[in-house]
């Protein structure tokens, strides 16, 4: 491992007070009250000071921020909770409250939704919008990942099929007879497995699967991101995107796949589409247009926000969903037992998959109804969303007006 990740935190460092230099001049310079303000060409001075501060500052981990949800035309209190902490992962509930005795009832009534979220580089808040939409006719459970660096090397490895036994107790913990899961793009893959296992064994299985966006095979209409892993050796990925943690993190010393280089990976798959975003948001500085200046603000606090991934996990998930195809081949073992989706029988499946997505291609979730045989041909459904890339079938107005309405009504069909 070289010191690639040392280097990225000591730029980071000389970076940080020409990042703090540049808000303190981007305020002095639009603050109404101050004389600088008034000076010809201050907006222009501002703008580009908040720009420079924008991109050279560090993003930490965002809020949840949800803190209410209108429900049936009343507006409920939402409280975070955490029910269960582990070294690399958190499970929250975000419980509704109310004294209304009739919506007391209701909320009761509501299902219980589990949201599995990505580990791949962003936190698990990307999926806010996901989770307050939900929370309108659900009670709602997600997965929270902890950034790898936080997480101090005394608490061992963590590699994909711990993620697939995190995803087990998470199920059984909060019970399954009355559980749904829905498993956003990454995770679609272990959630299978374990609801694959668990049936195998005979244990009790959700009453529906809803599987977002995620490579289940690969092989199947392949992305730029699938053919980024199918050109390169596993060795290559050893060798190049693993790093050390360095001092002064709790992990110091962990391998992990840096999220700063993951960054760098996400920017460049399109990064015309990034400038512009930026040149956009100094011109809308320049001219006053604090609205959509805020909106880019909301976008990039979240995208520029990521996290360090184990290595273990990261390189499993490398060579079994993208190089050897495991699941779809019928190959794949976890902690020596073979993953069979046919063997579930009772829950219901629906997959979902934008019509754009350039992450996980078109017949890559879909292909989940080829391996559930077990599953009666009545309880399979499938979504194509028109219009939609990845980011559009779990989050922004078109999964709220389009996609949300049927995953409810799915999700309702199996309650009872």
């Amino acid at each position: 491992m070289t010191l690639l990740y040392q280097w990225h935190e000591l730029g980071r460092a000389w970076m940080a007070p020409l990042a703090y230099m540049a808000e303190a001049n981007a305020r002095i310079f639009s603050a109404p009250g101050s004389w600088l303000s008034s000076l010809p060409g201050a907006e222009r001075i501002a703008a580009g000071n908040e720009l420079i501060y924008r991109i050279g500052k560090d993003y930490e981990k965002p809020a949840w921020d949800i803190h209410e949800v209108e429900v049936e035309g009343r507006t409920v209190p939402v409280v975070e909770q955490e029910i269960i902490k582990k070294p690399f992962c958190r499970l929250l509930r975000f419980k509704r409250y109310t004294d209304d005795a009739d919506s007391i009832k209701a909320l009761k009534d509501d299902p219980v939704v589990l949201v599995v979220a990505p580990l791949s580089g962003h936190h698990a808040t990307l999926l806010r919008d996901t989770v307050r939409t939900l929370l309108r006719d659900h009670k709602v459970y997600v997965t929270d990942w902890v950034d790898a660096r936080m997480v101090p090397t005394s608490e061992g490895a963590f590699s994909l099929d711990d993620y697939v036994a995190y995803v087990e107790e998470f199920i059984r913990h909060i019970g399954a007879d009355n559980l749904n899961v829905i498993s956003v793009c990454q995770p679609t893959v272990p959630v299978l497995a374990a609801v694959s296992l668990m049936a195998a064994r005979g244990e009790a299985t959700p009453r529906s699967l809803v599987m977002m966006g995620g490579p289940i095979d690969a092989r199947r209409s392949p992305t730029e991101v699938n053919s980024l892993a199918t050109r390169n050796p596993l060795s290559w990925f050893e060798n190049n995107v693993i790093h050390s943690v360095p001092m002064p993190y709790p992990g110091q010393g962990r391998a992990v796949y840096p999220g700063f280089l993951q960054h760098a990976g996400f920017i460049a798959m399109n990064p015309s589409r990034h400038f512009m975003s930026h040149w956009d948001f100094y011109a809308n500085l320049v001219k006053g247009d604090l609205q959509d200046a805020e909106s880019h603000r909301r976008f990039y606090d979240e995208y520029n926000a990521v996290l360090d991934m184990p290595a273990e996990y990261y390189l499993d998930t490398i060579r079994v969903v993208f190089q050897e195809f495991l699941l779809p081949r019928g190959k794949w073992k976890v902690n020596g037992e073979l993953v069979n989706p046919a063997a579930i029988k009772k829950t219901a499946l629906l997959s979902i998959e934008g019509e754009l997505d350039d992450i996980s291609g078109l017949g890559q979730t879909a292909a989940a109804h080829d391996l559930c045989t077990g599953i009666p041909k009545a309880r399979h459904a499938h979504i194509t969303v028109e219009g939609a890339g990845h980011y559009g079938i779990f989050s922004g107005r078109r999964w709220r007006d389009k996609v949300y309405p049927q995953v409810r009504d799915f999700i309702a069909k199996y309650a009872d």
